[in-house]
């Protein structure tokens, strides 16, 4: 039997800060509840909601603000990552999402490693570009060279 919750923040696949949207019971109080991403609409929530609208879009409004400044810090940086190699340069392994966030915050750039979407994965020296998702329309792309560990 579902329940409807209010959104704390946007969900992929569910619904943007602010919506009213209905959940099954166990997702919403095992999952979403606990973690602060959503809470029981109540009547008491539901007139809250109505009154905080305009901080939500505020908020909206900043959190856009703040993806566009660094899509465009994004856009000037490429990353250096070394990895070991055979003898015909192919990767042992293949370069992860966690190294690319560990290489930007090098950089001075904090992303969270889920929001890295690499299309296939690197298994070979160059240059590469990945995606970092910023927001739910926004999204940045960072040049990635692999070269050969010495």
């Amino acid at each position: 039997m579902p329940i409807q919750v209010i959104l704390q923040e946007d969900i992929l696949n569910l619904g943007q800060m602010g919506e009213l949207v209905a959940v099954k019971r166990g997702y919403g109080r095992n999952y979403l509840i606990p973690r602060g991403m959503a809470v029981e609409a109540t009547p008491r929530n539901l007139k809250r909601l109505d009154h905080e609208r305009r901080n939500i879009d505020q908020k909206r409004e900043k959190m856009l603000e703040h993806a566009r400044t660094l899509a465009e810090k994004l856009a000037g940086i490429s990353v250096t990552i070394s990895k070991n190699t055979s003898d015909e340069d192919r990767l042992y392994g293949s370069v992860t999402n966690r190294e690319i966030a560990d290489a930007l915050s090098v950089e001075g750039i904090t992303v969270d490693r889920r929001k890295i979407e690499i299309a296939e994965p690197i298994r070979s020296l160059g240059v590469f570009t990945v995606t970092v998702k910023l927001g739910p329309e926004m999204a940045g792309e960072v040049k990635v060279w692999v070269v050969k560990a010495e």
